[in-house]
Formats: structure tokens, C-alpha cells, sequence
């Protein structure tokens, strides 16, 4: 059920990337010299606030820069989409537009999104530019990993860019389109919620709430398939709280708890655990070299404080009653565990 109590801490720091994530980002082409940084996007000279088609505020601003500003930072952000979309080749950089440039004034990273169109055809895309946070990059990276969706992003020094995941965000999709679903969507969309919660928790992916994730709905053959995907991974392996990585127990997500509990049997949710379990811990078993370098980069890494260490091995421990996770001296040892569970589990039903 979902809970009201208060999950989140205040404020979460950014971390920096330490060495040894460092050289896993490069090894794996994530670090690239890239030729603008955050901090050039914040020399704006002035801005106007973004409103929806209900006239309600976004909370993102538009940025404008003065003229000889623009024409620089415009050049760079075409050259960093094409570092992130292709091999960084600019011989179609004459037919890219930089159509708005907004800068984000709520949350903890504070980004700014890069609206790309191409003028030939009038398609147009996204990425955001952020101030680059090891608890975020180690998040994108298990989100790479471990979830049925591969992510594109680059790191360099201390900027990050990142791409847009296209999808219905949730607290507008759970406002405005739930209600008009039928039943049989509703009934899966309550699998998917099931199943998305059970991936985060396994990761230990916190802050779920309902504008953090998008619906992607997709036709096939003669009805609509919806699936979830997490927009927002600041939130990896931070909180002390157990509860923070399951989004069942935001507020923000009732209505989904609720068509949980509608439409789903008891039976068919923990079969649907169960089938989530099971592929994540196939993805450990495929690409076990890559999360082990992974792990270790954050076994050696600070990404929480003491007293969020304390309280989350010992709830986690609580519920799985493995003597691994009161061991646990930080969080790379904390997830390290978690998956190991999960393969383990996964290993002794597969071997009987």
C-alpha cells in the first residue's frame, strides 16, 4: 500500500566521479571530450517561464543569450548531439537547428534541455545537459544494465549529457489518461507497476514518484501495450529508508497502488515479481563482467552518508534475513548483495 510518512531526505548532495569510475566510463565509451559545459549554459542574459496548454507553470524556464554567446554555445550543443547520436562527424551540422534551449529550476540537478531539429525534414529531438553526480551515472549505467531499455549518455569532467527518453510522464498520464483507459489496459498497466516496482527495488533505484517515470504506450497488432521506464536516477543507492526504493509507497503513485489492488490477484502479483526477478537476474548472469566492474567502482566509491548505510542494510536484512547484507560496510557492498540475491535465488530454482 501507499504510505505517507516523509521517505526523502532534504537535499541530496552531488558526488563527484572518483577514479575508478572514471576509467570504467572511458573503457566503456561513456567519457568523451565534449566541446561545452554546464557551466557555459548558465551565462544567460534572460529567460520567460514555460506554461502547458492549461497555462500551468512547468517549472522550466527559456534561456537567452546574448548574440555572440549563442552562436558558440549553438555550434557546441549541435556538435555534442552529434557525439552522442553518431561518431561525431559534422558534415550535417549545416542542417541542425538549436530551437530552444530551457533550463530546469526544480529538483536536484538543475538541467537544461536541448531542443535539435533537423531543418531538412523538421524531426526534432532532446538531450539534457547536467552537472555530472556519481550517484546518477551509476544509476544510468544499472538502468543500461539491468532494465529492458539501453540509455546513451556522456560524461566529461564535470558535465553530463544525457538523452530523452520520450514517454507520457507518469503524474500527467496517472491526471489525464488513466481515467479513459479501458479495462483491460488497466489491468496492464497494473502488471507493468507491479514488475517496475520490483525492478527498482532490486537496484535500490529510490525517488520514484509519479513525475520521475514515464508511460510509453505502444500499439501493437490490435490493442495498446504500456510499459514504464524511471527518467530520473539521482536517487541510486542514497536513502537510508528501504520503503524510498519501492514506488509503491509514494503518494504521488495511490492510483496506481490501487489499480494494483483492483485488478490483480494476489496469485498474479507475485507471479509477476517473480518473472521480473527472473529477467534481471538473467541480465546479472549476461553481462556479469560489466556489473562486477561496476559494483567494484562503487564498493570503492562515497555515495551515501554513514547513517543511511546503518539503516538500510539493517532494513534490508530485515527482510531477506541474509547475514551478507549486515556485512555490508557502504552501498556498492549494499547492491553488490542485491544482486547477488537475486542470482542466487534465481541459480537454486533453475538447478532443482
Amino acid at each position: 500500500m501507499a504510505s505517507d510518512e516523509k521517505l526523502m531526505s532534504k537535499k541530496k548532495p552531488a558526488y563527484p566521479i572518483n577514479q575508478f569510475l572514471e576509467e570504467y566510463l572511458i573503457e566503456h565509451s561513456r567519457s568523451i571530450k565534449i566541446p561545452v559545459f554546464y557551466d557555459d549554459l548558465l551565462r544567460f542574459q534572460g529567460s520567460i517561464n514555460l506554461y502547458d496548454k492549461n497555462d500551468e507553470d512547468t517549472l522550466w524556464i527559456r534561456v537567452y543569450y546574448s548574440e555572440f554567446e549563442r552562436q558558440e554555445i549553438d555550434l557546441s550543443l549541435k556538435k555534442v548531439y552529434n557525439i552522442l547520436h553518431s561518431n561525431g562527424n559534422e558534415d550535417n551540422i549545416q542542417y541542425l537547428n538549436i530551437d530552444a534551449i530551457d533550463y530546469c529550476t526544480f529538483g536536484n540537478s538543475k538541467p537544461f534541455r536541448v531542443k535539435v531539429r533537423n531543418i531538412l525534414n523538421d524531426n526534432y529531438t532532446y538531450f539534457y545537459v547536467k552537472k555530472t553526480d556519481a550517484s546518477r551515472v551509476y544509476g544510468l549505467e544499472l538502468e543500461h544494465i539491468l532494465s529492458p531499455y539501453n540509455l546513451n549518455f556522456l560524461v566529461y569532467e564535470d558535465t553530463l549529457i544525457e538523452e530523452h527518453i520520450a514517454g507520457i510522464p507518469g503524474d500527467t498520464f496517472i491526471k489525464d489518461i488513466l481515467p479513459k483507459c479501458t479495462e483491460a489496459e488497466k489491468a496492464e498497466i497494473a502488471k507493468e507497476f507491479v514488475k517496475f516496482n520490483e525492478r527498482c527495488m532490486i537496484r535500490l533505484l529510490g525517488d520514484m514518484r509519479s513525475y520521475n517515470y514515464v508511460i510509453v504506450p505502444t500499439h501493437d497488432f490490435d490493442q495498446v501495450v504500456y510499459k514504464i521506464r524511471g527518467i530520473d536516477f539521482d536517487q541510486q543507492c542514497f536513502e537510508g529508508k528501504f520503503k524510498v526504493y519501492y514506488p509503491q509507497f509514494f503518494k504521488e503513485n495511490f492510483p496506481m497502488v490501487k489499480l494494483v489492488t483492483d485488478k490483480l490477484l494476489t496469485n498474479s502479483i507475485e507471479q509477476y515479481k517473480l518473472e521480473e526477478r527472473s529477467i534481471v537476474a538473467k541480465r546479472i548472469l549476461s553481462s556479469e563482467d560489466r556489473v562486477n566492474e561496476l559494483v567494484f567502482c562503487m564498493k570503492n566509491d562515497t555515495i551515501s552518508n554513514n547513517e543511511n548505510i546503518e539503516l538500510l542494510k539493517n532494513q534490508v536484512y530485515g527482510f531477506t534475513k541474509d547475514i551478507n547484507f549486515k556485512k555490508s560496510k557502504n552501498m556498492g557492498e549494499i547492491l553488490e548483495n542485491a544482486l547477488e540475491f537475486v542470482k542466487r535465488n534465481y541459480e537454486d530454482v533453475t538447478t532443482h
